[in-house]
């Protein structure tokens, strides 16, 4: 019984170190050779958690090759046009100017009822709205809406605005993220002083964000609790 946790628990390790390796695309993203060699991954896996019989590295040297293979072809890939094509194949227009092209979708295998249901999960129930609908290759369906049909920005009324930027998270439950400290050109000094003129201690921050124009927000730890309890008044 120990020999199986003690299996169970490498075995997840590797997988964990072998997904990280394979990098960060996601689920619905990953190519048809991508798929299969999570599905053989997961297989070899599999094989000695539930046999102890079956050496452990039977299991392992089969993943290592896997996971060669994996890297070596995506790296292939980054290089190769060629490869690239082979392995995601290649995005394809199924609306163009407001038409539905059917051979497109007989190519590609994709009904009408997968258009529609991708349509409205976009927020364009009408087809004519569509300048061009290309099914991509993770098969998600990218939408460019006709000029006339597109919602107006502070650029079509002229209008300049100010770079806004992204801000960061300075405290995220009580622990200082000194990267993004060091980011601003700030220190803990200057986040302690800016904390204690808001009243709080370090220790009871659940979340503090500096924004590009120098401002913070805070987040007490209390703060859930509270509005919890608030609520649970009201109703």
């Amino acid at each position: 019984m120990l020999a199986i946790v003690l299996r169970t628990i490498l075995i997840y390790f590797i997988m964990l170190a072998v997904v990280r390796l394979m990098g960060k695309r996601e689920i619905g993203q990953l190519s048809p050779f991508d798929f299969v060699v999570a599905i053989m991954m997961a297989e070899l896996a599999v094989l000695p958690m539930e046999s102890p019989d079956i050496p452990l590295w039977h299991g392992i040297i089969p993943l290592v090759i896997l996971v060669c293979l994996e890297i070596g072809i995506s790296y292939m890939a980054l290089h190769s046009h060629t490869v690239r094509g082979f392995l995601d194949g290649k995005p394809q227009i199924i609306i163009e100017n407001g038409k539905i092209l059917k051979k497109e979708m007989r190519k590609s295998r994709y009904n009408l009822n997968d258009l529609m249901a991708q349509l409205r999960e976009k927020g364009v129930p009408n087809i004519e709205d569509v300048e061009f609908g290309i099914l991509e290759t993770s098969g998600r369906l990218s939408i460019i809406p006709r000029s006339q049909k597109r919602p107006i920005t502070p650029a079509d009324l002229g209008i300049r605005t100010k770079y806004e930027g992204m801000p960061l998270a300075l405290v995220m439950d009580g622990v200082v993220m000194h990267a993004n400290l060091d980011m601003c050109g700030l220190n803990e000094k200057w986040l302690c002083e800016k904390l204690n003129e808001t009243g709080m201690a370090l220790a009871n921050i659940f979340l503090a964000m500096l924004d590009t124009q120098g401002e913070l927000y805070v987040v007490p730890k209390d703060y859930f609790k509270n509005n919890f309890h608030v609520q649970k008044k009201k109703e």
